[in-house]
């Protein structure tokens, strides 16, 4: 098991999950949301995707939406998704020269805290759904 080191400032190592199987909504029928969790500050930021979003579009999402206010982070934790076992996202990291961590929900080593925020934020969601609010 890998060791995470604690983050020592603002967005230098963050987790990051989907929720999917969201209902279409929004001019551009968002099925999915990009969870993005700063590990220092415990900030989430919650990004509007699709769930068949390819490794490209979810970089420049990153890109455009976080990165550009953030800074370039240190470390990614994420699950398995296969957008970040891409080809392209680990040339990306290679290039950029950032480490790309991998993990299983829940997992002692993450402390779960990506995992819970999603879950947090897809019990909202599905409420708010299924009360039409």
């Amino acid at each position: 098991m890998i060791k995470i080191q604690e983050p020592i400032k603002h967005w230098e190592i963050v987790h990051m999950d989907w929720v999917t199987g969201l209902t279409p909504g929004g001019d551009r029928s968002y099925n999915a949301c990009l969870v993005i969790f700063d590990r220092f500050s415990k900030t989430p930021i919650f990004l509007p995707c699709h769930k068949d979003d390819t490794a490209i579009d979810t970089a420049l999402l990153i890109w455009n939406r976080v990165i550009s206010w953030t800074g370039i982070f240190t470390n990614i934790i994420s699950d398995r998704d296969p957008k970040f076992t891409s080809a392209l996202w680990t040339n990306l990291h290679q290039l950029f020269g950032k480490k790309l961590s991998f993990s299983t929900a829940f997992h002692p080593q993450t402390d779960g805290l990506s995992q819970r925020m999603t879950q947090t934020l897809e019990d909202m969601v599905r409420r708010f759904i299924e009360y039409g609010l």
